[in-house]
Order: C-alpha cells, then structure tokens, then sequence
C-alpha cells in the first residue's frame, strides 16, 4: 500500500510486492536469523559494551553489504540486471545512511535489552518501516547523467 500512498501510483504493482515479499521470506528473514545467531556467539561481552559492539559490526560492516546484495538481487529479479551497477551508484549509500538513522538507535535498544531469541522479531516491526523505505529507494527512476 505504500506504493499508492507515497508513490500515488495509480494501481497497486503486484510484481513488486510479490518479489519484495519474496526475498523477504528467502533472503533476509533467513539471514538475519544466521547472522544474529553469529554475532551473539562472536560478541559475548554483556551490557553496553557489547551491544556497542554488536551494533557497531551489523551497521558498519553487515548492513551496507547487505544493502547493496538486497538491491542488486532485487533489480536482477525484476528482469534489469543491466540497471544494478547504475541503481547502486545512485541509490546505495543514501539507503545505508537512511539505514542508519533509523536502525542505530533501534539497533542498540535490540541488542541491549530484547533477548537474543526475540531480536528478529523485534526487529520485524521496524523492518515494516524499513521496507517502505528501501523499496522507494529501490525503485526510484535512475538518473542519466
């Protein structure tokens, strides 16, 4: 629905949503679960020290990766392979600062104080805000230069 809200397209585009759901169930569901299993296993210092820690390694080493693996996959899957290297020059690193100022400050309340087994599906409620956000960012018109 963001599409009709934000975008003001005139019909829903069910390709869209399918794929995004799609590698939603696939590709970051499961690898979020893999990789918050790994890095409660790599960083075990507790309190804050090691929620720093951990937020420090999802945000500056983890999400601009994945950022730039999610939207190069999902242009792929939409059938324009030929626009990934132009989506990521043009849409990369406003995605992984947008990333940032939404999921630092949450990132840090996750990992301080949600249990390890719950964070996923904490961090699902603000990947519903998330996911607005990386879908415009993935499917605004490249710019020609």
């Amino acid at each position: 629905m963001p599409q009709l809200a934000i975008e003001q397209v005139p019909s829903l585009d069910w390709k869209r949503t399918f794929l995004f759901t799609l590698l939603g169930l696939v590709l970051v569901g499961p690898t979020l679960h893999f990789w918050y299993l790994y890095l409660s296993k790599l960083v075990t210092i507790p309190g804050s020290s090691g929620a720093f820690l951990r937020l420090f390694l999802d945000q500056f080493l983890f999400s601009p990766i994945f950022i730039g693996f999610f939207l190069s996959t999902l242009v792929t899957l939409e059938g324009r392979p030929s626009q990934v290297i132009p989506k990521l020059e043009q849409e990369w690193f406003s995605a992984v600062v947008a990333n940032w100022q939404l999921w630092i400050p949450f990132q840090f309340l996750n990992f301080r104080f949600v249990p390890q087994q719950f964070q996923v599906l904490a961090a699902n409620f603000v990947a519903l805000i998330w996911n607005v956000i990386l879908s415009y960012k993935a499917h605004k018109a490249i710019l020609t230069k």
